[in-house]
């Protein structure tokens, strides 16, 4: 008797898309380079970076950076757990965010501008080169975190690259890291920039004048924020 045998055959499934987690890498592709463009308008970040950076030189700015940083994960981690929508959609919450980001900007704003009505950097350098760290970070994590704008930005645009059905947390969180991501490697970017022009950066009349530009777009920015009300 001869008994029959066979191999089971595997079928290849051909044209599937590869997948990141729960997202497509096209779909993904298209999301990176939205966030570039998102990245890349300056905001109250770069605002905020700079400013640290003029102040407290490389290490001020990367704390800084740190800072903003940390500040986006924290909203994108809310939004991923369903909190950001929450805040959103509770009037009074969200306002009194609003107002304590208005309220902060404004703050940093006057600060840079007194700064600039001092005129005394080399007093204000050694200051600046023996003040906490945590001052730093925190400017910058202050000033996003209570900054209602950066979740809105999640709430409208994640939506648009998630399958309601099939993603999960996790594909969530992944889109919002990679704007914490590639927004600190921007930051960075502009620090970097900053460090090989110090020399310049230390004129008198340099820093005045980016001082009272940076307090300007400080309290530009506040205003703005306080207006969408």
């Amino acid at each position: 008797m001869v008994t029959a045998s066979y191999t089971p055959l595997h079928i290849e499934h051909v044209g599937q898309p590869t997948t990141l987690g729960g997202v497509t890498w096209s779909t993904y592709g298209s999301y990176l380079v939205l966030v570039i463009f998102v990245v890349l308008a300056p905001g109250p970040d770069t605002v905020v970076t700079l400013k640290n950076s003029f102040a407290g030189g490389f290490r001020g700015g990367l704390l800084a950076t740190v800072g903003i940083a940390t500040g986006n994960v924290v909203q994108g981690t809310a939004v991923a757990f369903g909190i950001g929508t929450l805040i959103v959609e509770s009037q009074p919450v969200f306002h009194t965010l609003r107002w304590l980001g208005v309220a902060y900007l404004c703050y940093l704003g006057v600060q840079a501008l007194r700064s600039a009505k001092r005129g005394e950097y080399t007093a204000v350098d050694a200051t600046g080169a023996q003040s906490s760290g945590f001052r730093r970070f925190r400017e910058g994590f202050l000033s996003n975190v209570t900054n209602p704008k950066v979740l809105a930005l999640y709430l409208s645009v994640l939506p648009q690259f998630i399958d309601p059905v099939h993603s999960t947390t996790s594909d969530t969180l992944l889109l919002a890291y990679t704007v914490a991501v590639l927004g600190a490697l921007w930051l960075l970017l502009l620090v970097a920039f900053v460090h090989t022009v110090r020399t310049w950066l230390q004129r008198r009349s340099v820093r005045r004048g980016l001082d009272i530009a940076t307090g300007a777009t400080l309290l530009g920015f506040g205003a703005a924020l306080a207006a969408e009300g």
